[in-house]
C-alpha cells in the first residue's frame, strides 16, 4: 500500500437481505485529502461510512486504515483504531442532558482518561477552532442548528483524530449557515491536516471542500473524479442531479 494512502477499500460488499447497497466497490483515500460521496438516498452512503468505522461488518471485502485490516480486529483492537476517527453524525448527535462543556469533555474523560484540568483547557480551545467558546456553559436545546453542527463538529475533533468522517454535515441547515458549516471543515482539514471522507447532497459543500468526489449508483461507483468534472459531465443522470440540488 502507497505510503500515503491513509483508507483502502477493496472489493467491499453488503446487502441487507435481497437489497445490494455496495457491490464490489474499490476506494483510496489519500493523506489530508477529502473525498465527497454523492449519491440519491438509499444508495449506500451511509452504509460505507459505517463499514469504514466498524458499525457495520460487510459481507465482502477489506478495510484497510493505515495499513492496518480492521475486519481483522477484535473489538479491543477496533477501539484503538476509533480513537483516531471522528465521525460527525447528520443530528449531530449531542447529549442533551448535558452542557456543551460536558458534552466535548465525555470522550477525553471515558476513553483517553484524562485529567480535569487537562480536559477543561483542550474544551476551551476546541471550541475558539468552531468559534463558540462563549457557548461553553449553554445546553444543546438553546443552540440554533448551525450551533448544534459546530458542537458537534467540535466533539468529533476533540480527540485530535487523523480521519474524519461527516455524515450529511449540512443538512437542514440554511444556505447561509450550510456554506460556513463547509468553510469551517476546510479550515480544520488544513489547520489539522485530516484526511476525510464527506457524505453529502449539497453541491455547494461538496465544491468547498472537494478534492475529489465520487458517485455511488446502484450499489457501485458509477462516477469519480472532480466536482467540477462530474458536474460538467454530459451525462443525463448527473445533469438531472445535480440541477435540482442547484434549485433547491
Amino acid at each position: 500500500m502507497a505510503d500515503n494512502i491513509v483508507i483502502e477499500i477493496n472489493n467491499l460488499s453488503k446487502k441487507f437481505e435481497e437489497l445490494v447497497v455496495l457491490d464490489d466497490i474499490s476506494i483510496d483515500v489519500k493523506l489530508a485529502e477529502n473525498l465527497v460521496v454523492f449519491g440519491r438516498s438509499g444508495q449506500g452512503k451511509s452504509v460505507l461510512l459505517k463499514c469504514v468505522i466498524g458499525l457495520l461488518k460487510p459481507d465482502e471485502g477489506e478495510i484497510f486504515i493505515d495499513g492496518q485490516n480492521v475486519m481483522k480486529m477484535n473489538v479491543k483492537q477496533l477501539n484503538e483504531v476509533r480513537k483516531n476517527i471522528g465521525f460527525l453524525f447528520q443530528s449531530a448527535a449531542l447529549y442533551d442532558s448535558m452542557s456543551v462543556r460536558e458534552n466535548l469533555a465525555f470522550p477525553l474523560r471515558k476513553i483517553f482518561k484524562m485529567k480535569d484540568d487537562l480536559i477543561q483547557e483542550k474544551v476551551v480551545n476546541t471550541l475558539k477552532l468552531v468559534s463558540l467558546e462563549n457557548a461553553i456553559d449553554k445546553m444543546p436545546s438553546e443552540l440554533s442548528g448551525g450551533m448544534r453542527k459546530r458542537i458537534g463538529l467540535a466533539r468529533s475533533i476533540i480527540t485530535d483524530p487523523k480521519i474524519m468522517l461527516y455524515d450529511e454535515p449540512t443538512t437542514g441547515l440554511d444556505p447561509i449557515t450550510s456554506q460556513e458549516i463547509s468553510e469551517l471543515i476546510l479550515e480544520l482539514q488544513k489547520k489539522l491536516n485530516m484526511t476525510s471522507i464527506v457524505v453529502t447532497h449539497d453541491l455547494i459543500c461538496a465544491e468547498i471542500i472537494a478534492d475529489r468526489a465520487i458517485f455511488l449508483r446502484d450499489g457501485i461507483i458509477a462516477y469519480e473524479g472532480e466536482i467540477s468534472n462530474l458536474t460538467s459531465k454530459d451525462d443525463p443522470f448527473l445533469n438531472k442531479f445535480f440541477n435540482k440540488k442547484i434549485e433547491n
